[in-house]
């Protein structure tokens, strides 16, 4: 097992409100931050998040909202950061694109790659979209629309300064086939390396001219020009954990980082540009780059232009912040589409959470307090089924190694249910109220002492999913005694207008 874990999520663009699927992106790497974490200790685990606040959609932003660019990002920052404390998103540090260490080394950056004539002035005539702040070749454009948001986009001409993107084209390609696990899923392996065999790469434009935009980090070989917003925001992964010496080599503990987490709409950014970047100044690339899917509202992606963008923060007072990271963990497969409605979530609180899991735990701490007075039992001998159940808590670590490697955090949650309906099962064949009419004390006795170690251990595998479900359980079935407290998911009744349920 490696000795350290870096992981890092996307800069959100702070033009807008954060969504649901900001929100997704931080829960998952708050999962794997978490999973490490137990495996490897805390200090030998950086999981970085924050803000990109550089470009024109921000400038324009700000001025509709009648303020200035800094201000109107120091606002949007305090939401990000208040969704993420909300959501309890353990992060080690948040990286702003305006802070000075981020500043000074994409400036450092500038200076050496022009030093190395890998940045270059030339005179650019083609077609420009403002919203996505996006460059398009002539081949690339119909009916002049964004290849991207299919908005309109304009031909301009004017100077501005390239980084040699198409001299690493060859390097790349080898780099992607010589490391399957470079860019995942499989899927968005073969995307990237199609793009790169049918496709030269351009040359990418990292400067905009000072006069069209003032709102971003100077070139510090121009003053008539402003660093490109992706070229600044993609240089966060390594300016927050590490800098560069004298001679221009970069030193960090952290670095190469473990995974770059992304939604698969900037995968190019990220599989392509940076990597080059990287390989450039001599730095080594990210060891795997996994794209997940969108969240869709009737088969559709939300977008803030068709009003249809979920706010993560009503969903999660409404029913619940465990609620809300167990469904977008568990309803879709990583790496996929996944459509979101509440009527999902509430077949999910309904089924697993409240019939299953929060059935399990107060079944369990209500028959330890009627038969033992609260006292949890020693252990004792098994019958076949209950060996079986023994056998499958030894087996779930594993388990949920082999799910979390890949990651398929369905698949693990998947694997911990099992177990939970295993033991209500063994509940419901047991019948533990014959057992103790009956008087067999000692079959009683193991029986119930099962089901405690089953609920130990849904806990401990459920922590870097609901990690105050888990730290709940855990406090009501004690090691000794218990600490009934009422049911952990209480059932939705019809409808699902229902304030604010569950924990």
């Amino acid at each position: 097992m490696a000795d350290k874990f870096y992981i890092t999520t996307p800069l959100y663009y702070v033009n807008a409100s954060p969504h649901i699927g900001h929100s997704y992106t931080n829960i998952v790497a708050d999962t794997l931050a978490r999973y490490m974490r137990r495996n490897l200790g805390g200090e030998n685990v950086w999981f970085l998040t924050g803000t990109d606040e550089h470009g024109q959609k921000i400038q324009k932003a700000a001025d509709s909202a009648g303020l200035t660019p800094a201000a109107f990002a120091d606002n949007m920052v305090i939401k990000f950061k208040k969704l993420w404390e909300d959501l309890g998103i353990s992060y080690d540090d948040f990286i702003r694109t305006t802070e000075e260490r981020h500043i000074k080394t994409v400036q450092r950056i500038l200076e050496i790659l022009y030093k190395r004539r890998d940045i270059y002035q030339d005179k650019y005539e083609g077609w420009y979209c403002t919203p996505c702040e996006t460059f398009w070749p002539e081949t690339q454009v119909s009916k002049q629309l964004c290849p991207d948001c299919k908005r309109p986009i304009e031909k301009i001409s004017e100077t501005n300064y390239f980084f040699k993107l198409s001299g690493y084209q060859e390097w790349l390609v080898k780099h992607i086939e010589g490391n399957p696990k470079f860019i995942l899923p499989e899927i968005r392996r073969n995307e990237v390396l199609s793009f790169l065999k049918l496709n030269k790469l351009s040359d990418l434009c990292i400067s905009r001219p000072k006069g069209r935009l003032s709102w971003g980090i100077l070139l510090p070989f121009s003053p008539d020009h402003i660093t490109y917003v992706w070229f600044d925001a993609l240089i966060n992964y390594i300016s927050a954990v590490g800098e560069f010496d004298k001679e221009g080599r970069y030193n960090s503990r952290w670095w190469p980082a473990d995974l770059h987490l992304i939604g698969k709409d900037i995968l190019r950014q990220h599989a392509v540009y940076w990597p080059i970047i990287l390989r450039a100044l001599g730095i080594e690339p990210p060891k795997t780059i996994l794209a997940h899917g969108w969240w869709m509202i009737d088969q559709e992606k939300m977008s803030k232009s068709l009003g249809n963008v979920v706010s993560p923060v009503e969903v999660a007072q409404k029913f619940g912040v465990e609620v809300y990271r167990y469904f977008l963990l568990r309803d879709v497969p990583f790496g996929l589409d996944g459509n979101f409605s509440e009527e999902a979530i509430v077949k999910r609180f309904n089924s697993d959470l409240a019939n299953d899991l929060g059935n399990l735990v107060y079944r369990t701490l209500t028959m330890i307090e009627k038969y033992y007075h609260g006292i949890v039992p020693a252990q004792g001998k098994l019958d076949a089924q209950g060996n079986a159940i023994s056998l499958k808590i030894k087996a779930l670590p594993e388990e949920m190694r082999s799910a979390m490697d890949i990651p398929n955090f369905a698949l693990a949650l998947e694997n911990t249910w099992v177990l939970i309906n295993m033991a209500n099962k063994y509940v419901e064949e047991t019948k533990p109220w014959s057992l103790a009419k009956e008087n067999r004390t000692e079959e009683l006795k193991s029986f119930i002492r099962l089901l405690v170690d089953v609920n130990r251990e849904v806990a401990r595998q459920l922590y870097p999913f609901m990690p105050r479900t888990s730290e709940c359980i855990l406090e009501q079935i004690g090691n000794d005694s218990i600490k009934k407290g009422t049911p952990l998911f209480p059932r939705l009744p019809a409808g699902i207008d229902t304030g604010k349920p569950g924990k």
